[in-house]
């Protein structure tokens, strides 16, 4: 039985009076510590199945599973201490008056877990921040040390699931590629499972060892790491995505 379960997935938003189909009938299976990539251009539903797992999205049809229980809508503290998400912006997700310290505290409290002085200093230690930065505010951090900040807020309550959505596509190309050697690490140690949203298929080739291509909502084409390496596409549409992503390698 797999960690994650997504069966015929519909969420339906309604916009300016229209009902509109943001994802639909989308299925996919993720196994313990494995790392699952959805991969589209903007608009084709994949951050939209992240937040449908967190309760953030309206399903309007098919369900949810974790470890084989089917997702309460009301996703309590229960499902944060297994399944905790890194969003897109360090700039937007960390509260700009909160010290980091209060920042990776708060989720202890929240769930009465003590020890928090050790918690908070080793959780700098594993995201490779100096322990100097416990009571400094995000402005005072760069890009990609706000985004390790961001990481080990979401490890604070040792979850067995991250859901990532584009988790460095706000940073600069080498900060982007030590966040995502940060990731595999910790990935490895703890033997996390990642659910990763991306529309840039050279980072799901390094993250990810099944890929599922999102067009317009729907599923398009799973893919493994091998077949992604070898270009075995069968969709014109996953072969555009690789094609777009090998012109914008070679740009840079």
């Amino acid at each position: 039985m797999a960690l994650i379960e997504i069966d015929n997935l519909s969420v339906t938003f309604l916009s300016k009076g229209h009902r509109v189909l943001a994802v639909k009938d989308v299925s996919l299976a993720v196994e313990a510590r494995e790392s699952f990539g959805l991969v589209g251009e903007s608009g084709s539903g994949k951050s939209t199945i992240l937040r449908a797992i967190c309760g953030l999205a309206p399903v309007s049809g098919g369900a949810i599973r974790i470890d084989g229980q089917p997702l309460d809508r009301g996703a309590g503290k229960g499902f944060a201490r297994r399944v905790q998400m890194v969003f897109q912006d360090p700039y937007a997700s960390l509260h700009p008056r909160h010290t980091i310290d209060r920042t990776l505290s708060e989720p202890l409290a929240i769930h009465g877990i003590g020890d928090t002085d050790a918690r908070v200093m080793r959780a700098l230690d594993d995201v490779g921040l100096p322990r100097s930065f416990r009571f400094r505010f995000p402005h005072q951090l760069s890009g990609g040390q706000r985004q390790r900040v961001a990481i080990a807020r979401a490890l604070m309550l040792e979850p067995e699931i991250l859901l990532l959505d584009e988790p460095t596509s706000a940073l600069d190309a080498s900060v982007q590629a030590e966040t995502l050697n940060l990731l595999n690490r910790l990935r490895a140690e703890r033997g996390l499972t990642f659910l990763m949203v991306s529309h840039d298929l050279a980072v799901i080739d390094h993250m990810c060892d099944r890929i599922l291509v999102m067009q317009h909502g729907q599923a398009v084409e799973e893919l493994t790491r091998d077949q992604l390496a070898g270009a075995q596409m069968k969709t014109d549409y996953a072969r555009s995505l690789f094609a777009a992503s090998a012109d914008r390698m070679l740009a840079g």
